[in-house]
């Protein structure tokens, strides 16, 4: 077998393999709207990543539930198993959970196979623990690969990143730098993305988003913006019809 048609071979299934991380880059999701989870413009989308975490998620829940709003929590396979009593109450206030993976790892350094298959069990336990089937999924660190790419469409469940995110799991972070985060992309259509665990962040981030949270809704509510979960967002199609199903699939 001729060894440069085997290296361009290869390169090139690399390629099609980590192409859709470049999906990370906010000039390439602003290219795909919903992927970047822009949605209808009278209303914003609040999601949680990296839970549930019996120390911080229910203080989310509570301070959610005073200020009324619901949210997308995007939970790690590995936590609801240890914590489904949690997931349950998450699912009992109005929220909405979707799937952040089983660990919290990148998927273009796992081997193959792997973010697959952890794909497919977190929204089986999701399933299983809360009697709803999962919408969306995404990412830990916001990367995609093929791989993960089909097995989300496997697992009918939709890729979606976000628009602004709080940087809220730094060891500096505060709420007032958290709303300084979000506020260049706080307006309607937009996907925000904060925590409610330092699973994967400096210990007690989750903090200053729990703190800025008051104030991220209030300032929604003041524009005449409705915030909530994903699900009533609009967003319209899934993202892997942009990378090639077609048309006319009838996939939603």
């Amino acid at each position: 077998m001729n060894p440069v048609a085997v290296t361009l071979g290869l390169t090139g299934l690399a390629a099609l393999h980590v192409g859709p991380a470049a999906t990370w880059l906010p000039v390439v999701r602003r290219a795909l709207p919903r992927l970047a989870g822009i949605g209808a413009t009278d209303h914003v989308a609040l999601t949680f990543d990296d839970g549930p975490d019996p120390r911080s998620t229910p203080l989310f829940l509570d301070e959610l539930e005073r200020i009324g709003c619901r949210a997308t929590f995007f939970v790690l396979g590995e936590l609801l198993e240890r914590h489904p009593d949690l997931g349950r109450r998450i699912v009992a206030g109005g929220h909405e959970m979707a799937v952040h993976g089983w660990r919290h790892h990148n998927a273009l350094l796992t081997r193959p196979g792997r973010a697959a298959a952890e794909i497919g069990a977190a929204a089986d336990l999701v399933t299983a623990v809360t009697g709803v089937r999962p919408t969306w999924y995404r990412p830990p660190y916001g990367v995609l690969s093929a791989e993960t790419l089909i097995a989300a469409r496997g697992s009918r469940l939709r890729p979606v990143l976000w628009t602004a995110w709080g940087r809220d799991w730094t060891e500096s972070a505060t709420p007032a730098s958290v709303l300084a985060a979000l506020a260049p992309g706080l307006r309607g259509g937009a996907t925000l993305l904060l925590h409610d665990s330092d699973h994967t962040s400096a210990p007690g981030a989750w903090r200053s988003a729990l703190g800025a949270l008051p104030e991220i809704v209030g300032l929604c509510r003041s524009a005449r913006l409705s915030i909530g979960p994903l699900r009533d967002h609009r967003v319209d199609r899934p993202l892997i019809r942009q990378f090639g199903e077609p048309a006319g699939s009838g996939r939603t």
